[in-house]
């Protein structure tokens, strides 16, 4: 290996683009925090789990808010299960 009896220079880059690179690093980890905060969040407040019992209870109080009465509800819920029972036979 020959040595070089020549110095590389140091090439310094601009300061606006340093410091460009800098607010682009700054705003990436910012996002990052964000999403960690989100997280957090949904950690301490996580979303109340309903029961099946409580959801057909729901469905059933929607029906009738939409203006369905007890044998029209009892009526399509004969049709889904016979539905859904001649699609397991096949």
């Amino acid at each position: 290996m020959a040595e070089t009896t020549e110095k590389r220079k140091l090439i310094r880059r601009p300061a606006e683009e340093r410091i460009a690179e800098i607010d682009t690093k700054i705003n990436a980890h910012k996002e990052a925090i964000k999403k960690l905060e989100q997280k957090k969040e949904s950690i301490q407040n996580p979303k109340p789990r309903v029961s099946k019992a409580a959801k057909t209870k729901l469905l059933i109080t929607k029906a009738k808010d939409a203006g369905l009465t007890d044998e029209e509800i009892d009526a399509l819920l004969e049709k889904a299960i016979s539905k859904k029972a001649a699609k397991t036979e096949e």
